[in-house]
């Protein structure tokens, strides 16, 4: 049994975490079922949203996971839970049918439509075990079809929790009708999509589930799209500040979907140091001031080997600070290799090219660290001055909250749709351009945003480029001050094979820069009334 939680599905977790006691359950508040599907990038945010209601509101809280997501990670995370919320898994289900190689997509919403009848035992047994107290059902992005669940228990309050922003939400509320109106597939199309509010985003880079509607994640997406009518709200993890314009057209009420509240950003809270921080932060504390740029790929992404042996040979050829996060590199071309669980697979160093890990150590220059580091905590540091990142939502949040300018990689899911959100319409981030031997011929998206993203046609990307380039270390192995000027200055190493050229590019934003949410403020800064009113009233 794990933190309350019963392997058959048959109890459900009334009782409390391992580290809380009896008594802590004995309060009366309502209490709320959470359903968290796959994924880290999941659970995270909906435990924040758990504990804030246990926090703020009384309530207590029970977040319902998946079989197939029982990894270690997963493990100590709910292990470190407040008492007030605890946790539970669902029964495994048979997938067993389905094609080897489908979608991540696929597989999430096949496991939580297939495991409907248990979870509305576990709804019942909830009911029961707290005196009545059940007072709402939260499920996440791809849970669409559990909101059946807890109709079939009694539920009284059924929402969709939304872990990413409100540009991917405006698209899937929009998605039934573009299916319909769309016949081309949306990587074809000849000019950027336009939805109501948001920064118009090429058909390349509209979520990765809809590129092809032959395979059967898009016909999920679409369906979700069409269930999340049936919610009673939609919680979002964004805020109006960096979304104004998708946030001011869902906050007005339509008949065709539910209401919507942005109550963002919810991020992992930056804690006491522990044993655990300890290499990372002590690293960065030796560190001048902004000067460290900060390489993860998320949780579940992973880049192919001839990419991560790349990357590698440009941070170091760089001459800038570095602290990288390496997992075990993608197999037959899959980035989200590391998905259901986020621990590398295999030792990553040893894709590393020869030397590499001994020569930065020597030179003090970098830091490489296998699977897993501290990131709220490297984010929040006064030595990390900018974040190569993947996009997913959490670790842009986490950027955002703690002023960080992103360099944006984008992998799989959403993350390409989030990299031009922020890179033209944010501006809190560059993108890493394409590779031009991996780009597939495609019609172009000419003129406006577009047009100025992709420079002149047929020549891919632009980026301002150095004047000079970026200062070596020295013959004793000590990094040289950084050079940078107003805007940025960003060194560049190619490295040419024959499928693949990676392009670093070091950011730095200074105080003459654009607005951003200030640097080292806590995440509770933009939390305010409306979050906390749309948890005590919508969700109790």
């Amino acid at each position: 049994m794990e933190n309350g939680s019963s392997s058959n599905g048959s109890t459900a977790a009334g009782c409390c975490n391992g580290n809380g006691s009896n008594a802590a359950c004995a309060v009366r508040g309502p209490h709320v079922a959470m359903l968290a599907t796959p994924g880290m990038g999941h659970l995270i945010p909906l435990a924040e949203l758990a504990k804030r209601l246990a926090s703020r509101h009384g309530a207590t809280a029970t977040l319902i996971t998946f079989a197939s997501t029982a990894s270690a990670t997963q493990r100590a995370f709910l292990d470190s839970l407040p008492p007030a919320v605890t946790s539970l898994s669902l029964p495994p289900v048979d997938l067993s049918d389905l094609p080897r190689g489908a979608a991540i997509e696929t597989l999430m919403s096949e496991e939580c439509a297939r495991s409907v009848p248990a979870l509305t035992s576990i709804l019942l047994d909830l009911k029961r075990s707290t005196g009545g107290r059940l007072a709402a059902f939260v499920a996440d992005l791809f849970g669409a079809d559990s909101l059946d669940a807890a109709r079939a228990a009694g539920v009284r309050r059924r929402c969709i929790f939304f872990p990413s922003n409100l540009h991917a939400l405006t698209l899937i509320l929009h998605l039934p009708e573009l299916d319909a109106s769309v016949r081309c597939e949306f990587r074809d199309l000849p000019e950027p999509l336009r939805l109501p509010g948001c920064v118009p985003i090429p058909g390349p880079d509209i979520l990765m589930p809809l590129q092809d509607k032959s395979d059967p994640c898009y016909r999920w997406m679409v369906h979700h799209g069409e269930k999340y009518r049936d919610a009673d709200a939609i919680l979002v993890n964004s805020f109006d500040a960096v979304e104004p314009g998708p946030a001011k057209i869902l906050r007005q009420p339509a008949d065709h979907r539910p209401a919507v509240y942005p109550i963002g950003p919810l991020i992992h809270a930056v804690g006491r140091r522990d044993d655990k921080d300890a290499l990372c932060l002590e690293w960065l504390d030796r560190q001048p001031a902004r000067s460290v740029i900060f390489v993860s790929f998320g949780s579940g992404g992973a880049l192919p080997t001839e990419q991560m042996r790349e990357l590698a040979l440009g941070l170091e050829l760089s001459g800038q600070r570095f602290l990288w996060v390496v997992r075990s590199p993608s197999y037959e071309g899959a980035v989200n290799d590391n998905y259901y669980d986020a621990e590398s697979k295999k030792d990553p160093f040893a894709y590393l090219p020869e030397g590499f890990v001994d020569r930065i150590t020597a030179s003090g220059v970098g830091l490489v660290v296998p699977s897993w580091a501290p990131q709220t905590k490297v984010l929040a540091h006064a030595a990390t001055g900018g974040f190569l990142t993947h996009c997913g939502w959490n670790s842009v949040l986490e950027s955002l909250v703690y002023g960080v300018p992103m360099v944006a990689w984008p992998l799989y899911a959403e993350q390409k749709q989030n990299a031009v959100m922020l890179s033209d319409g944010v501006g809190a981030a560059l993108r890493v351009p394409e590779s031009k031997g991996r780009r597939r011929s495609r019609p172009r998206c000419g003129g406006g945003d577009a047009g100025r993203r992709e420079g002149r046609r047929g020549q891919g990307p632009r980026w301002p480029s150095c004047k000079r380039p970026p200062p070596r270390a020295s013959a004793t192995g000590a990094p040289p001050p950084p050079r940078w000027p107003r805007w940025w200055r960003g060194g560049r190493r190619q490295v040419d094979k024959r499928r693949t050229r990676v392009m670093l590019m070091l950011t730095r934003l200074t105080p003459s820069d654009p607005p951003h949410p200030p640097a080292r403020a806590g995440p509770a800064i933009y939390f305010g009334p409306c979050a906390c009113r749309v948890l005590g009233l919508v969700v109790l």
